[in-house]
């Protein structure tokens, strides 16, 4: 079902549909979450960053960073030869005609995809429902109303939406100037300021349906909204645990009168031993969290009764 290495070669046929770029271009926005809206510097090999970044503005499913998770996990960017005959006509072998024929395949995918949505056949993210297709074929994700319960095409999905990650930039700065990775954590998580609160939910992409009485809302709990801001800042090297208490017990603990923009602060109520919150200290006294059910990600003062009544655990998290 997988379309396994060499992709780039085996897009021969999908190189017609390259024309679809002028149509499909600019119908939606970027995707919120972590594909980022450029692609972090230096991240591709050299001479091909500008192809997937060109590539990546064909729609909005299919951004920089997720084509380049693809490209490299079905070719490792393998099939970059130039055109042997040099004839001037599009060939798979080509990098701009390659890389832009997966860009337009892919596009091609969501928009059926996002077809299907609009009339209620299938439910899910977007990028997630046109991976499923490319991987298994869209009729496999229309009968199953969403992404299917194939082990490869749940693999194949997971894999690159988190890959991804290494390839994003979501600061919208060139990476090499973003900074500290404090820094870029605390912008990243500033980022997802509005977005709904849902119990179990928040993925290393972004947000996801909660689970309980989070089901039926995309958003982020608490730990949810940090595994993502770290994993994001960290380009995929940090993969913390969806949970408060645990994302505080590993990292360099940090005094609490010590704190720094971009530490990662755990909540204990008295008489318990287990934290039930956290969030990410912004500087000045306020950290981002995801609060509770009915609430929204914010920015709020860490100076108040609630918290100082509770024991407090922070960490730094260095890459």
């Amino acid at each position: 079902m997988g379309r396994g290495t060499g992709t780039l070669a085996a897009l021969a046929g999908a190189v017609a549909v390259v024309a679809m770029i002028a149509t499909l271009s600019g119908q939606d926005v970027a995707p919120a979450g972590g594909f980022g809206r450029d692609l972090r510097s230096g991240s591709v090999p050299a001479g091909l960053g500008d192809l997937v970044r060109t590539a990546g503005r064909t729609c909005a499913a299919a951004p920089a960073s997720v084509l380049a998770a693809q490209l490299e996990a079905e070719s490792s960017w393998n099939a970059t030869a130039r055109d042997a005959d040099g004839d001037g006509r599009r060939s798979p072998w080509t990098p701009a005609d390659a890389i832009a024929a997966q860009a337009a395949y892919d596009c091609a995918l969501a928009e059926r995809m996002r077809t299907a949505q609009r009339t209620g056949q299938v439910s899910g993210s977007l990028t997630d429902l046109m991976l499923a297709a490319y991987n298994a074929g869209p009729q496999a994700v229309l009968d199953a109303g969403g992404v299917p319960s194939i082990p490869e095409t749940r693999d194949y999905v997971a894999r690159i939406t988190e890959r991804s990650a290494a390839f994003a930039d979501t600061t919208g700065e060139d990476d090499g100037a973003t900074g500290t990775f404090a820094a870029r954590l605390v912008q990243i998580a500033r980022s997802q300021v509005g977005t709904p609160y849902a119990w179990g939910g928040g993925r290393p992409t972004g947000p996801s349906e909660g689970v309980a009485q989070g089901r039926g809302t995309i958003g982020f709990d608490c730990s949810g909204l940090v595994l993502f801001a770290t994993y994001q800042a960290s380009g995929g090297g940090i993969r913390l645990p969806h949970s408060a208490d645990l994302q505080t017990r590993s990292g360099t603990t940090v005094p609490t009168d010590q704190l720094q923009a971009g530490d990662v602060i755990s909540f204990t109520r008295p008489g318990e031993t287990v934290a039930h919150h956290v969030g990410i200290y912004v500087g000045s006294g306020l950290m981002v969290d995801a609060p509770q059910t009915g609430s929204q990600v914010r920015v709020e003062p860490l100076r108040t009764s609630y918290w100082e009544g509770q024991t407090w655990r922070a960490v730094r998290f260095r890459t």
